[in-house]
This record gives C-alpha cells, structure tokens and sequence, in this order.
C-alpha cells in the first residue's frame, strides 16, 4: 500500500537502546509462594517449569524484592546441563555460557520493595534439565521456594491466543499448524511503520510497541500481523541513522516479532521499502535509497537482507516471511511475458534500471540460510495480479511457498468475477494470503465483499494498517492505540471477534 503523504512525522516514542538477544514478551506467571526464610533475603524466587518436550521446555521466574526499592532489576543464575534460553517475555533475556540473565524491561524495570515481577522463556536441553538452585538480584542472593524439578512432559505449548504462535506449514492448498496438521487461517491486520520511521529518521515504529498495543490487536482476535521492514534499515547502510539501523533496528523488530507471538499471533516479516533507482512510470520516488516502494527488490542488497532476516528466525518457525510488499514490473514494461519473468528471474527487466532480484533469487537466499519458514510471494500490480502467478511459481524446496494477493476497492481486480478468475485457480493449488485488504472510503462495504468471498473459500487475510491515520487519506484501522477502530476499522473487527470469538 502506498502511505499518505503526512507519514514523516516524529516518533510517538523516543527510541532507546535495546539487547539484540532473542526478546519474546508475553504476560507470564508462575504459581507464587512465599515463606518466612525468604522474607530475610533480598529476594525470593519462584522457578516453574510449565511444561516440557523432546528437545525444550516452557519455564518462568517470579521475583519478589524484599529490599531497598530498584529502578532497574537485573535477575541471573546459572543451568547446570547446558540448556539454552532461545526466546523469552517480560524481561531483556541473554545468556553467556551457563549464565542467563533478565533485565527488567522499559515498562517493568522499576521494582519496589514487595512487589513482585514475572517473566517466562523457552529453552531447549538434552539429557537432564536440573533446576537451577541459585539466583541474585543485582548482585544479592535470593531465596528459592517452590520449584518444580519434575515436570510432566507435555506438548510445545499450543498456537492460540495468549500463547506461543504457531509454526505454519503449507500442505496441498491449506495452510496448517506444523504441530498439529489442523487447517488454518492467517486473519489478522498490518503494522506499518518500520518501512519508513527509520529511513526518515524518527524512529523504529510509527507509534507504541508496547504490549498493550499488542494486547489490543489480539483483543480483535486477529491471529496475525504483518510487519513492514526496510532493507537498508535492517542492514545499516550509511545513509540510516545508526541509532536506528543495522543491529538496533533488528533488535527493536525482534522486539516486536516476539510480543506478537507471544499474543499467540503470527508475525509475517515483510520486505516493503528496498534500494534501487526507478524513476519510471508510477515511480514512487526517485532516490536510489529505500525511500519509496520500487517496482522490484534490488540484486544489490535484497539477496542479502532475506539472508540475513532468514538466519536470524530460521530456528522461529512461527515467523513467515513476505519476500517483497507490492512487485509492479509490468508498470515498466507493456509486455505481460516480461513483467512476468522479471518477477520471477530478476536480472536484467525491461525499464528498470538496476539489476533486479527475481521472487526465485530471495527464495534461494531464505533457503540458503537454512530456513524452512512460510513464505509468501506477491504477483505483479502491486500484488493484485495472479494471473500468471502459477506459471511463474518460484521453486522452493523447502515445499513452503504460498501466495500472497492484495486488493483494495481502488485495483483493477477487485470484484468477485476477478477473484473467480484470478485468485480462485492459484486458490486451489497453493495456500492464498491476501497480505493486505482496503478501501478508501472511511467504511467498510467494500471489504465486507472481500472478507465473505476469502471466508467462502477458507483462505487468508490482514488488514491495512493498525495505524492511526486520517482514514481519508488512506485505509487506516484506528483512531487510538488502545484499539479503538475507525468506522472502516470497526467492519474488521467485528467480522474477526464474529470468526473466532
């Protein structure tokens, strides 16, 4: 979708320093107890392992501070069997050899004497997994009550809401959770804002990121988000600000990525602003940097940044990847044939005047990295093309590809016979995801036709933008961050509660 042009705007929030280590929040709590030796330590903890798996387990810490009051709580202690934290929620998690550590987070870091603080992570272990038996806040040693050293083995926790997302797998035409092989749906809303914050330099997200504005996305019963990102950003090109590129940007998306699953939502990372100088027919912009939506992802830099997004969530199977927002070679060229095969080979494309990366080359690039995640792939027109999408379809070996279409009241195709036409047959062969769905009108009528024609067939959608921007100059869902909808918002989010309660 391209964005009203009142986008360049200060951040809502100041950007701050954050660990580029695995960061997944999620309001957890273990089971709280308190005992009298405790109450004459500095701290107490509580450890439980909620559940465990082949491989990995679900556990959590409940700090009580019986000391002086702290503005920033820092709680360490030690695996004795060489088990990893590999994601975590409600606290900054790192870990260095045996040691792991979390850090109090912006919003929980302050803890005075008596209260209490929870945070939860996943790890993985082999052979035992010993509880640990000793920790220290800020240094002082705590008193340890209530541990569990003998959980019931269970299943990774479920992909439902208020939970881990799900890991998703494309089987014949349906999208299925990995875990289960139970059909599903990604129905859910877009998230712009880390395409152009940073390359303006404002910032990382156009507004909070916080877990409430999360929790408000989920209180839709949306089940997924879709995440724009830039390539220069990601890969902290000199023409970023450093505090908003390269590890700092992918630090604070990581961030994000990690409050959305642990909302028990998908997060789809989607490479939407790119490098490359067009200045052709329905050129966005001019400025060889990621500025604007370009026709195609650039040879350059694009193999690199899914290289780079894909080892970072290749062990994150919840994680989908978009390969590129809104391809548009056929706005260069009037030949249908190569706007086709530029799409899917690259190289050289008629009108374009850098060498560009086809959809087969960023499937390579996510595939080298050794990653199997979902990946979707948009047609030409801005993705409301499908029409050649099965004939072009890129090879993916991983057998996880499926096909992304965008429809607004605005696009060429946007009625049912269309639809019927274009997407219906690509329906039947591979899983479609229209990544974004809108209208221009500040109500909901026209999506309303689309959400009913997706639903009839089973298939997938997300909604541009959980934003809050004049509806009127472009489709944004909200007028408030703690989910209040716009009227066109309201027609989204009353259709979801309706599907999944």
């Amino acid at each position: 979708m391209r964005h009203p042009p009142h986008l360049a705007k200060p951040a809502l929030l100041t950007a701050c320093a954050v660990s580029a280590a695995a960061l997944f929040p999620l309001a957890a709590d273990a089971l709280a107890s308190t005992s009298a030796s405790a109450a004459t330590a500095a701290c107490s903890v509580q450890y439980t392992v909620s559940s465990q798996w082949d491989g990995g387990f679900q556990g959590a810490v409940k700090l009580t501070n019986n000391g002086a009051p702290t503005d920033r709580w820092r709680l360490t202690f030690d695996f004795a069997d060489g088990q990893k934290v590999t994601q975590g929620w409600s606290a900054t998690w790192t870990q260095s050899g045996t040691t792991v550590t979390a850090a109090g987070e912006s919003w929980n870091g302050a803890l005075a004497t008596g209260a209490s603080v929870s945070a939860g992570f996943i790890a993985s272990w082999s052979g035992a997994n010993t509880v640990p038996t000793s920790f220290e806040l800020n240094g002082a040693a705590c008193a340890v009550n209530g541990t569990d050293p003998t959980p019931t083995p269970t299943s990774p926790p479920p992909g439902t809401g208020g939970g881990t997302a799900p890991a998703l797998k494309v089987s014949g035409n349906q999208l299925v959770d990995a875990a289960t092989g139970t059909a599903h749906r990604i129905l859910g809303v877009n998230r712009s804002g880390g395409e152009f914050m940073c390359v303006q330099g404002y910032g990382f997200f156009d507004g909070p990121v916080d877990d409430a504005s999360v929790q408000a996305i989920a209180d839709w019963k949306a089940n997924a988000v879709r995440i724009p990102l830039n390539e220069e950003c990601w890969l902290g090109l000199d023409n970023v600000k450093p505090a908003y590129a390269g590890a700092n940007y992918q630090a604070a998306v990581k961030d994000l990525v990690s409050k959305v699953e642990a909302h028990g939502m998908t997060p789809i990372l989607d490479l939407h602003w790119s490098h490359g100088q067009y200045t052709g027919n329905s050129a966005g912009c001019s400025d060889v940097h990621a500025t604007c939506q370009k026709p195609m992802p650039d040879a350059q830099y694009a193999p690199s940044f899914w290289s780079s997004v894909a080892t970072a969530y290749k062990d994150d199977p919840a994680v989908a990847f978009d390969l590129f927002n809104e391809p548009y070679p056929d706005r260069a060229t009037s030949d249908a044939a190569d706007a086709w095969t530029c799409w899917r080979d690259g190289g050289t494309c008629p009108g374009i005047g850098y060498q560009v990366a086809g959809m087969q080359d960023l499937v390579d690039a996510v595939r080298g990295a050794g990653a199997r995640n979902l990946i979707l792939a948009g047609g030409l027109a801005y993705s409301n093309d499908l029409s050649q999408w099965l004939a072009h379809e890129p090879d993916d070996p991983a057998g996880n590809l499926a096909a992304a279409f965008h429809v607004y009241n605005f696009n060429s195709c946007a009625d049912a016979s269309c639809w019927n036409s274009q997407v219906a047959p690509v329906a039947a062969q591979v899983p479609v995801v229209a990544g974004e769905i809108g209208e221009n009108t500040c109500s909901h009528g026209f999506i309303d036709q689309v959400m009913k024609w997706f639903d009839d067939r089973h298939l997938s959608y997300l909604g541009w933008t959980w934003n809050t921007w004049d509806c009127s100059s472009g489709p944004s869902l909200i007028t408030d961050y703690d989910g209040t909808p716009t009227a066109y918002g309201a027609g989204l989010r009353d259709h979801l509660r309706a599907l999944n309660g």
